[in-house]
């Protein structure tokens, strides 16, 4: 630290450390009251791409069909299915349901029209009053599961192939108000992106954004709220039945509580170890409890400043308490060591010059080693993916507001301690560290030549590496997230939703613009028609009813419904002939409203050509390939059927994760680069050479390469969290290679001997090193208990990566620094130069 910054550190920080601690107490407790404002978002847009443009095609398409989110209720029997007992009991838990606030409708096996079973004429089929149920008419259990199996608008959809499982569908209203806030804020950050936004319109954008969050807020609230009132209900049936509960809202509900979970395990547990194992290093109260102190008031301004702007977690950066905790405690760790070992070498001095002789030594090692952390998570910001973003950033944060704190508290604190006058000798003796000195020096050439056959197998492993995954699989299987979404692609249709929408190239016809020599129909046929039923040219629904069937002839699709899945019916109803244009045209104009927002609305526009095909795709396939999927329907419909390219769109949650799957390659190329290209440069700045830099971030490139070469070998995908561990690794894991470098650039003029330096190096910064790296293993080997996989991964492969790196910069590292005397050449010894251990005490 610079002499002038360090005379009004001593001034302002040691003259006046009661001033300061009190200061810094008010600044915690206002940082206190924000936190009750802290909120979570487990939403679907935080698990999808930032300024994705088939995100906005989505949600057009949302508002223009009207769809609403739904929750699936799977009701597998203990007795047979169509038994008077356990339809009584299925009836029952609907009307429970149907009775619950936010349920606009539950759809069952027992009110939907048994068309087929009841023989309708097409005249017959427009009005409800025709139609029976199962719950309203004596059909025998045979004809009903016939009916369930054949029935275009049913089949893969209420019935299970082996009649044992039914699923109820709880609709959940349409909320306008939410929907037309976002295609607000769309256009508004359309204006801003083309530099076209007035002042204005820049702060409808604010308010907007801000209605846009209350708004979420109220939805997650209510669909909360809801997803434990159907659990409640669940709970009265499992007598009669095997429940489970499916559906976005109840996997962002439970989402939500993971997070909730996460944040409270991770904390104590990662707090739990951390006291702990302070406690074996130091074995002094005081230490361990102010670096707790550190630590957790840290958390505390974070978690405040986060309730105060409204930022809110994801599942994403729900461990950022955990990593605050570590990281902070690391960097504590760092100051103790140094401030023991400065106490060790001048024994006589006052309390105040050993903080002061501290601080400045250690400030500008871990003001870098901070920096490249803070660079690893601000690298996140070009992933493109909202919650990966979010957490970079809450990181970048939270390592500022862990170095401030770090250097106000602790020697505020200690300045006020009397020195530890325990004259413990452990700190003096030959630490643990030591044996990799030996070995570094025994056998140097051995772990450069691993490091290198390790390197090797890291790229082959690297270039096994896949982005595709399941979104079943980021659960644990005793999670009812996994065994619902588990259940329902298994046995009723699949479970994420796929839209193809295909644009046709004709002219609105209207129905009078239909010839035939005969009408079906009874009565008067006079009345005006202002409705457009283009698709009810014949031409048109046979091209619809053949991208159905080759939609439904897929693997990988489950239930499929479009328009030719009442053309189907209808077809089926007419004696198996298609009806001709007048004929469906006016069997359309006849229908009640009802019917035709149930079967014919969601599946065609009225006000341009335009078809809707709904599909649910079997997540839990595990030979699902997403994008080839995608290219093989593209292809299908442009090349074998001849649409143009830019009139066959596919939409739904599925291309939208997948888009963000895509993305993940490109996003982990960029952040490693960023963070590779930035910690190149900080190397350059502080050691002023270059050679010394290229050294420097040798050993770093390991970690990072053999976590990825690790997950590619074990066919581990990258996933949203595991394209921030390669870069995070860097920026963590780059500390030691910089603290290291900084003590040996200190050392070696001493005596201008490398190996001796490499001892004293490893007796004293390595020790520091060596307690923060199993401080920082040992913290996140708690991630493993969540119920987020991709979050155990991250655990386990950060942990992997810290032990890589400790290895690397106690071993490799040293040995280049010995190989390549980058300080210049060593003194002239006369005579054999012994170098061990006892260079330790500088003897």
């Amino acid at each position: 630290m610079k002499s002038s910054l360090l005379r009004i550190y001593d001034e302002y920080i040691l003259e006046h450390p009661i001033l300061i601690l009190v200061i810094t107490f008010g600044i915690l407790a206002f940082f206190g009251l924000q936190a009750p404002k802290f909120k979570l978002d487990a939403s679907g847009d935080s698990l999808l791409l930032e300024n994705d443009a088939d995100l906005y095609y989505f949600r057009q398409m949302a508002e223009h069909y009207r769809t609403r989110d739904i929750l699936v209720l799977t009701y597998t029997a203990k007795k047979d299915l169509f038994s008077a007992s356990t339809l009584k009991d299925l009836a029952t838990l609907r009307d429970e349901l149907s009775l619950l606030e936010s349920v606009t409708a539950v759809t069952t096996i027992l009110e939907v029209p048994l068309l087929l079973t009841a023989d309708l004429t097409l005249e017959e089929l427009a009005d409800e009053e025709n139609f029976i149920t199962l719950e309203n008419s004596s059909v025998d259990p045979i004809t009903a599961r016939k009916e369930f199996y054949e029935n275009p608008l049913y089949k893969d959809r209420l019935l299970s192939p082996d009649g044992r499982s039914t699923a109820l569908l709880v609709s959940l209203p349409y909320d306008e108000t939410y929907r037309t806030l976002l295609k607000r804020r769309y256009e508004l950050r359309e204006k801003e992106y083309n530099n076209t936004i007035s002042a204005g319109e820049m702060q409808e954008l604010e308010d907007v954004s801000l209605a846009i969050r209350e708004e979420l807020t109220r939805l997650m609230q209510r669909d909360k709220q809801l997803v434990e009132d159907v659990r409640s209900v669940m709970d009265r049936h499992r007598d009669h039945a095997d429940l489970y509960l499916g559906g976005v809202p109840m996997i962002v509900s439970d989402m939500i509580a993971f997070i909730k979970n996460d944040l409270v395990v991770f904390g104590i547990g990662v707090m739990f170890f951390l006291i702990l194992t302070l406690s074996v290093i130091f074995r002094r109260a005081r230490w361990v409890i102010l670096s707790m102190l550190c630590c957790l008031s840290a958390v505390l301004v974070m978690v405040g400043t986060l309730g105060m702007v409204d930022w809110r977690i994801t599942v994403i950066s729900s461990n950022f308490i955990s990593l605050m905790l570590i990281l902070t405690m690391s960097l504590t760790i760092h100051l103790i060591q140094r401030y023991l070992e400065v106490q060790a070498q001048f024994p006589d001095v006052d309390q105040r010059f050993l903080v002061l002789e501290t601080v400045k030594t250690i400030a500008l090692p871990c003001f870098y080693t901070m920096l490249t952390t803070m660079v690893a998570f601000a690298s996140l910001l070009v992933s493109g993916i909202r919650p990966v973003i979010d957490f970079g950033m809450m990181m970048t944060l939270g390592l500022m507001i862990s170095f401030g704190l770090a250097f106000i508290m602790f020697p505020a604190t200690v300045v006020l301690l009397k020195k530890d006058a325990s004259n413990d000798e452990r700190d003096l003796r030959p630490p643990f560290t030591v044996f990799f000195a030996r070995i570094t020096r025994r056998h140097g050439k051995t772990i450069l030549a691993l490091s290198i056959i390790l390197a090797v197998l890291s790229g082959m492993g690297i270039s096994r590496l896949k982005v595709e995954n399941r979104f079943i699989d980021y659960f644990r299987e005793k999670t009812e997230i996994y065994q619902g979404m588990s259940l329902i692609d298994r046995k009723l249709g699949g479970t994420t939703p796929l839209d193809l929408i295909v644009d046709f190239d004709i002219e609105p016809l209207a129905p009078n613009s239909f010839q035939s020599d005969e009408d079906f129909f009874s009565g008067d046929e006079e009345k005006e028609q202002e409705e457009n039923y283009w698709f009810a040219d014949v031409i048109i629904r046979e091209e619809i009813e053949d991208i159905h069937n080759y939609l439904e002839s897929q693997p990988e699709t489950g239930e499929i419904l479009s328009l030719a899945s009442f053309e189907k019916l209808t077809t089926r109803l007419n004696d198996n002939l298609a009806l001709d244009g007048f004929d469906f045209s006016i069997l359309l104009q006849k229908m009640e409203s009802d019917l035709q927002e149930t079967l014919i609305n969601p599946y065609v526009s009225r006000a341009t050509p335009q078809a809707r095909f709904s599909m649910r795709i079997i997540e839990s396939d595990k030979k699902l390939e997403r994008k080839a999927l995608l290219q093989r329907l593209r292809r299908h419909l442009v090349n074998k059927l001849g649409y143009p390219d830019s009139q066959v769109r596919l939409s739904n949650m599925f291309v939208l994760y997948n888009n963000m799957l895509q993305s993940l390659f490109q996003s982990q190329i960029l952040t490693i680069g960023i963070v590779f290209l930035a910690i190149m440069l900080m190397f350059l700045i502080l050691f002023r050479s270059l050679r010394l830099a290229v050294i420097a971030i040798i050993p770093n490139l390991l970690p990072a390469a053999m976590v990825l070469g690790t997950m590619g070998w074990f066919g581990i995908p990258l996933n949203m969290m595991t394209i921030t561990i390669a870069s995070i690794t860097i920026g963590i894991a780059v500390d030691d290679t910089i603290h290291y470098i900084h003590r040996f650039r200190k050392e070696f003029p001493k005596d201008r001997n490398y190996m001796a330096t490499l001892y004293r190096c490893h007796c004293s910064i390595g020790r520091a090193m060596y307690y923060t790296s199993i401080t920082i293993m040992i913290g996140f080997s708690i991630l493993i208990v969540s119920n987020f996989v991709p979050t155990i991964y991250f655990g386990l492969s950060t942990g992997l990566a810290m032990l890589v790196a400790l290895l690397a910069a106690l071993t490799l590292l040293p040995h280049l620094l010995v190989t390549l005397k980058p300080l210049g050449p060593e003194a002239d010894y006369n005579g054999e130069e012994i170098v061990d251990e006892n260079h330790c005490a500088g003897k």
